[in-house]
């Protein structure tokens, strides 16, 4: 799996390594950090081979196999007349908290040659927090680090307080020495030599198995069952992209604990800094995947109810009844010096784990899963109207978390919730789609009181609070000299005056009048807010339009797959397949993988779409956003989300 250029990035089973084109890992941070990762943590920082004392001429650059495994040609310096003695064939893979390689040697000459084989190893068990290019430092008081020769290899060692990490190293035959390394900034990296003899036209082999034991977890994390056969469909470019998204979901599948302490898989968020449970993303992903997949929704759902918020903890969010916004399993997590070990700072998971809890159902037909979850559904309801805001502000609410994020909905970098002049709305906010979510949440929990819970008195409250959330949302959030809905309202209530993709949901979710949707879906498809690949999250030409900004102007497939949902509801097809034609054809370009997020730059101006420079690949809810628009593209307007006469109401 190729990440960025000139380097390959490798998945499987919860575990991944990013290294550079001669197959090495130099100890990188910032935008695309090198090295192998499990469990938020950095278990190999540098793995760099040297043969006869130089580094190694690339002759074919590190290239994936398949998405866990890579491949690469390499040999010692030489020339025209003096060609290399030997030629190195390396090939890497990951599995379960496995990195292996295997180097083999190959003498290009008649007669025998020794060949000096070095490679540099570290392990720096940096969290995935330290890494990132934001200039905040976490000190590690403590912290000890050790390295250890053993019989055939090297063991690392790292201990704080009660944390234990550990990484293996064993080698295929033993290395012949073990030196400190070069660098006296970094003691604990050693130096291992083989001086390999090899026969005229003969070859040898050299087999490195590094193993990651993070804390508290097993040392091979168990790897995900086969992912269900995919059945043969007419081939055509959306097919295809629902073919990789598949396989992109199936590389990104993770275990978690569901709420009777069963082991459930379920696709983490994205790679390299997500890959781990994330609400919002998993929840969203599980929707666009039910008509497919409805067994990614099950465990979902249950993983989030296992993790769902029971008392107040300023520091985390937590709440009781809110649904977690994203875990965590690292050191700093783990000491408390960021938030996410389970982290709540999401104003719309809550509300999105009521509406798959009925699309599920809606679905599959199978009440089971919803009378299982009826208490944290009801605990879930509890929290929008207490802590949520419903009852006190008459919308969902958050406001900025100076610890965690600033923005609390799906666009949650610092200033994406904005004005029109680029201002940051000010707390408590209430963002425009969050309040569609709630709407169709409150309508669907109705459903299950009705037809499974059989609670009549409580489907008939959560029908009311709908029908006035509609009314004051109609009142509120219309901008009627734009005749388009407000981005959010700020804590003074005005409105954010921003005309942002976010409107977009509102028709998903049901919770604008049959005019007001079919006016803005149009809208949606004028050419400030259309690319021609995708609709932008900001309109172009607006005071804070920026193409590659993360949500001030660039495009976001999920945000679109969930656009073209909505534009299916209200019956607007030929809009969908618009955009569905977009889309289709910016995966195309990308090996029919959709990135997490594009450039914002109109299709006119460049052949291909220019990618956003952070983006994550693969992404889970990008991944499974042509399942999303296969499903818009088959569905007629009674089918979608919460039923037509909740949208014309």
């Amino acid at each position: 799996m190729t990440a960025a250029e000139g380097h390959v990035q490798l998945v499987r089973d919860a575990t991944f390594a990013h290294l550079d084109a001669d197959g090495g890992i130099s100890g990188t941070r910032g935008t695309t950090p090198d090295g192998l990762f499990l469990c938020d943590a950095r278990h190999l920082s540098r793995w760099q081979l040297t043969v006869d004392g130089t580094t190694p001429t690339v002759l074919v650059p590190t290239a994936a196999e398949a998405d866990h495994t890579a491949a690469c040609v390499l040999t010692p310096k030489g020339t025209r007349d003096q060609p290399p003695a030997y030629t190195v064939f390396r090939r890497q893979s990951v599995a379960a908290g496995t990195f292996t390689e295997r180097l083999r040697l190959v003498n290009n000459r008649p007669d025998p040659v020794t060949a000096r084989i070095e490679l540099t190893v570290d392990a720096d068990f940096a969290d995935l927090f330290e890494l990132r290019a934001d200039d905040r430092h976490y000190p590690k008081p403590g912290g000890r680090y050790e390295t250890h020769t053993t019989a055939d290899g090297l063991l690392f060692d790292y201990r704080r307080a009660d944390w234990h990490a550990r990484t293996t190293l064993v080698c295929r035959p033993a290395p012949d020495t073990v030196d400190s390394g070069p660098d006296a900034s970094r003691p604990t990296a050693r130096v291992l030599s083989w001086h390999l003899r090899l026969d005229g036209h003969a070859e040898a082999q050299l087999h490195l198995t590094t193993r990651a034991h993070p804390h508290g977890r097993p040392s091979r994390p168990a790897a995900a069952p086969p992912p269900p056969r995919r059945t043969a469909a007419p081939v055509d470019d959306l097919t295809r992209a629902c073919e990789r998204g598949l396989a992109d979901l199936d590389l990104l599948t993770i275990a978690a604990t569901g709420v009777d302490g069963e082991e459930v898989y379920l696709p983490a968020a994205g790679i390299p800094w997500f890959l781990t449970l994330f609400g919002r993303d998993s929840l969203l992903t599980s929707y666009f995947l039910l008509p497919h997949r409805p067994g990614t929704a099950a465990a979902t759902l249950s993983a989030l109810a296992a993790t769902q918020g029971r008392r107040y903890d300023a520091f985390s969010g937590e709440q009781p009844g809110r649904i977690v916004h994203e875990t965590r399993h690292g050191e700093l997590a783990h000491f408390r010096q960021v938030p996410y070990g389970r982290y709540y700072g999401a104003v719309d998971a809550t509300p999105l784990f009521l509406v798959l809890l009925h699309a599920h159902y809606e679905t599959t037909g199978d009440g089971a899963l919803a009378a299982r979850l009826e208490e944290h559904a009801r605990r879930a309801v509890d929290w929008m109207f207490t802590d949520g805001g419903l009852e006190r502000h008459g919308y969902l609410v958050y406001s900025p978390d100076a610890g965690g994020l600033v923005n609390q909905n799906w666009k949650d970098s610092a200033g994406a919730v904005c004005f029109a002049d680029g201002t940051q709305a000010a707390g408590p906010v209430a963002v425009s789609e969050a309040q569609g979510y709630a709407y169709d949440a409150l309508v669907r929990t109705a459903r299950l009181a009705d037809e499974l819970w059989k609670d009549e008195p409580y489907a008939h409250r959560l029908r009311a609070a709908a029908t006035r959330l509609r009314s004051r949302f109609r009142t509120d959030f219309w901008m009627p000299d734009a005749d388009f809905p407000a981005l959010a309202l700020d804590g003074d209530g005005r409105q954010a005056d921003a005309l942002a993709s976010d409107a977009g949901h509102l028709l998903w979710s049901g919770i604008l009048d049959a005019e007001r949707a079919r006016r803005v879906g149009l809208r949606l498809l004028e050419p400030d807010f259309f690319s021609g690949w995708a609709i932008r999250t900001l309109a172009a030409g607006q005071k804070p339009y920026h193409p590659l900004s993360y949500h001030r102007g660039s495009a976001w497939p999920h945000d679109n797959a969930v656009i073209v949902l909505g534009l299916a509801r209200y019956g607007l097809t030929a809009q969908a397949d618009t955009v569905t034609g977009g889309l289709v054809a910016a995966a195309a370009h990308h090996g029919y993988r959709l990135p997490e997020v594009i450039a914002g730059y109109d299709r006119s101006a460049t052949a291909t779409p220019v990618p956003y420079p952070h983006s994550c690949s693969p992404q889970a809810w990008a991944a499974a956003t042509p399942l999303a628009l296969l499903t818009a593209r088959r569905r007629v307007p009674e089918q979608c989300g919460g039923g037509v006469a909740h949208a014309t109401g």
